[in-house]
């Protein structure tokens, strides 16, 4: 809305006004219609629902969300929503989803997403699609755990990985930079006492931090608001991602651990091998033999762009890494205004080039 509105704004803005008082809001939060697949401790598979005109013809993708934020990120609203895009693409289109954390679930720790919950949610899909291998789609932790449980097992038959905002050098992550340091000086003792004692982040914890992130937005929200009355699409992505906040979940209190240990205070993962529990072996991610593209966000202080193009150093025996940045910040790079014309056409673009590579018949050599 300009500063001398025209009649045509004012009434658009009264429109909306009305609608956000009256009607509940003017973004359409239906979610795509999905069912469930497999179910399991932790794992809920839903495969979504195509509509009458879309022809299903490309490889089946499966979305991987990161631990404590609703899956609504892939689904976030009518005509902003990355499940109905890959749907009208052309892809059978799944979600893994691992419901809510509670404290008797503090002894979960990230191997049990990476070696157990994704790789039945990637046979459970391929089966699902007819034994055709499946292309990944991981954002945030989810596109590092995808990575991880691609390396852990090469036999999965997944023919590519997309990751969107997934940091692998939590040195380049600024925001982390306070937290490193003070737990330096307890040598961790602080954090480990405070995620033991709750067991684990609890989700007002992590709608917190989440909204700490993105801290000179909130402090604008309300001039923005004001100066878009007359915009119901920029309203109504404000109401949907306002929505997404207020369904995050909890970290489970050993997957914290790791995270704040092995991740933020010594950076286990930036040499690209890392042992998740003692015993069970050292994940290579140098062992990931497929495609795999990584997009940054451009204002994204979660994961910041050196962070998670740091990856394209660790992959060195997969056929194709490619790096990309799109404009953003944690959930804006996913899932903002401008995700269909740079994220979500990279993302179409990698998944068409990489299912025709697995389509190519291999030959066999005989001697």
């Amino acid at each position: 809305m300009s500063i001398v509105p025209t009649p045509d704004s004012v009434v658009a803005g009264a429109a909306n006004v009305f609608d956000v008082i009256f009607r509940g809001g003017v973004a359409d939060l239906r979610r795509t219609p999905a069912v469930i697949i497999d179910e399991a401790p932790k794992r809920v598979v839903y495969r979504y629902l195509p509509g009458n005109a879309e022809r299903q013809h490309e490889l089946p993708v499966l979305l991987v969300p990161p631990l404590a934020a609703p899956t609504m990120s892939f689904d976030l609203r009518r005509g902003c929503s990355l499940a109905e895009h890959l749907i009208a693409v052309g892809h059978p289109t799944y979600l893994v989803e691992y419901g809510s954390i509670a404290f008797s679930d503090r002894d979960l720790g990230l191997e049990f997403w990476v070696r157990d919950v994704l790789p039945n949610a990637i046979r459970t899909v391929s089966d699902d699609a007819g034994g055709r291998p499946v292309q990944l789609l991981g954002w945030c932790l989810g596109g590092i755990m995808s990575l991880l449980a691609v390396a852990a097992d090469p036999s999965l038959p997944v023919a590519a990985v997309a990751t969107v905002a997934s940091p692998f050098d939590f040195a380049q992550v600024r925001l982390a930079a306070p937290i490193r340091a003070a737990s330096n000086v307890t040598n961790g003792f602080l954090g480990t006492a405070l995620y033991r004692t709750l067991g684990g982040a609890p989700a007002p914890l992590v709608r917190w931090a989440f909204q700490l992130t993105s801290i000179d937005k909130y402090v604008t929200k309300p001039i923005a608001i004001a100066t878009h009355l007359d915009d119901r699409d920029f309203l109504a992505q404000i109401e949907a991602v306002d929505h997404f906040m207020a369904h995050m979940h909890a970290y489970p209190g050993r997957t914290m651990g790791q995270l704040y240990h092995r991740f933020f205070r010594v950076n286990d993962l930036a040499d690209g091998v890392l042992e998740l529990a003692a015993g069970d072996g050292e994940i290579h991610l140098a062992d990931v033999r497929v495609p795999v593209l990584a997009i940054a966000g451009t204002t994204d202080v979660l994961a910041p762009r050196a962070a998670v193009h740091h990856v394209g150093g660790l992959l060195v025996n997969a056929p194709e890494v490619r790096l990309e940045t799109a404009p953003g910040g944690h959930l804006g790079v996913l899932t903002g205004r401008s995700a269909a014309k740079t994220t979500w056409a990279w993302v179409d673009e990698f998944f068409a080039e990489t299912a025709q590579r697995a389509a190519r018949p291999r030959l066999r050599v005989v001697a």
